[in-house]
């Protein structure tokens, strides 16, 4: 698959939005002055649709027959922002809870309101595990904690809701499931644990995942005849809701599809959900100027001017979250939309900057706005990939969480 799992942004920066009002400047304090001077600034910024953010929570929530939704925001919400992503979707019915890999995620979405239960996917250690109780973060567990989790519990003189891991395959995290059982009856037996989800992770292999599955349901099925409660149970991603209806059970745990973007290409060609992307990328021209033939652009005269063209100059670079792959070369790279009309990324992406043929007319003007992805067709973050081969991933997670976030 090209569409891979990342693990980059840290920081949810971004100051809780005031919902309600459209558009909106959500940003942080070192770039909360574009907000009231984005006319004259040609700073890239990043847009929020928080009606489609509501409406793919909706479709999903119609694909898995109303099973409670546990939103995974992750990574600075996928480049939403994280506390911009939960203050949008709180309010939904469908929404049972919210996951993050980071401690400091889960701790912003309390500094900032947010009241639904939080999962926290990330490691902890016992400082960190006291910390989370005391702000209500459930713990995912697949360790024997159970003595830190008593020492804990003595202090805040309540028991400590948690998810237990189980790896069925994946290798990554979680108890093993052979080595399940006794792990998780250690846990069930202390009254310093409510156990309140049982999950775990497809490798998204097609033939593997039922295998996994199937080693799930065992593990799973031998603790609760013992009459040990695993809380809900959950293993389906976005990936998962397209590829394995048998695996809904009592939640899913979906991510890239909540942002609208279908996390392989392929999945946007069938009919089992509309998904509308709900972030964009936007910036404004800051250069246009007339190539000659034989004129070149770019680091290493990556682009020569066969004939007479006029090309744009942008300010969004790698630095930015735009990756260099999107100008590769003139028959296979990404396309931005300026005017309505979509326009070939040519020459190089630096740091900062990226350009893009125009044609051999003036169609474009400083100032204007430039889309390098959004919701429209031609410019989703799929379209990207496919021109150019970068991940839908690397598109929405990389972007640089300095950028300002607008709500419309």
């Amino acid at each position: 698959m090209n569409s891979s799992r990342r693990s980059f942004l840290e920081a949810g920066l971004a100051i809780p939005a005031l919902l309600g009002t459209a558009p909106t400047f959500v940003a942080t304090a070192q770039t909360s002055a574009a907000a009231t001077s984005k006319d004259s600034s040609f700073d890239p910024w990043v847009e929020l649709h928080g009606e489609n953010l509501r409406h793919n929570v909706q479709e999903i929530s119609r694909r898995v027959a109303s099973r409670p939704i546990l939103a995974v925001i992750k990574n600075n919400g996928y480049g939403m922002g994280v506390t911009n992503v939960a203050q949008l979707l709180e309010a939904q019915p469908e929404i049972f809870g919210f996951a993050v890999v980071k401690l400091h995620e889960a701790m912003s979405l309390r500094d900032a309101g947010i009241r639904k239960p939080i999962l926290l996917l990330g490691p902890l250690d016992e400082r960190n595990l006291e910390d989370a109780a005391a702000r209500s973060i459930m713990p995912m567990i697949y360790t024997p904690l159970g003595a830190a989790l008593d020492k804990i519990t003595a202090k805040m003189q309540k028991p400590i809701p948690l998810h237990i891991c189980i790896d069925t395959g994946i290798g990554r995290v979680g108890v093993p499931y052979r080595d399940a059982p006794p792990l998780i009856r250690d846990l069930a037996n202390r009254k310093s644990v409510q156990i309140q989800g049982t999950m775990m992770t497809f490798t998204e292999d097609p033939d593997f995942d039922k295998e996994q599955l199937r080693r799930f349901h065992e593990t799973c099925a031998s603790l609760e005849k013992d009459g040990i409660a695993l809380g809900k149970k959950h293993a389906a991603s976005s990936f998962s809701l397209f590829q394995h209806p048998d695996a809904f059970l009592d939640a899913v745990r979906p991510g890239m599809a909540v942002y609208g973007i279908y996390s392989e290409n392929e999945f946007r060609h069938t009919s089992i959900m509309d998904l509308r992307p709900s972030i964009s990328l936007k910036a404004r021209v800051i250069y246009v100027k007339k190539l000659r033939k034989g004129d070149c652009a770019g680091y290493n005269r990556a682009y020569l001017a066969k004939d007479d063209v006029w090309v744009a100059t942008l300010p969004v670079g790698h630095a930015d979250g735009w990756p260099r792959n999107t100008a590769l070369a003139r028959d296979k790279g990404a396309k931005v939309r300026i005017n309505g009309d979509l326009y070939p990324v040519v020459a190089s992406v630096s740091a900062s900057h990226c350009i893009v043929e125009v044609g051999r007319e003036e169609r474009v003007k400083i100032g204007d706005v430039a889309t390098f992805f959004d919701w429209q067709p031609g410019s989703r973050p799929e379209d990207v990939s496919e021109s150019c081969g970068a991940s839908v991933y690397d598109l929405t997670m990389h972007l640089n969480p300095l950028l300002p976030r607008r709500i419309v």
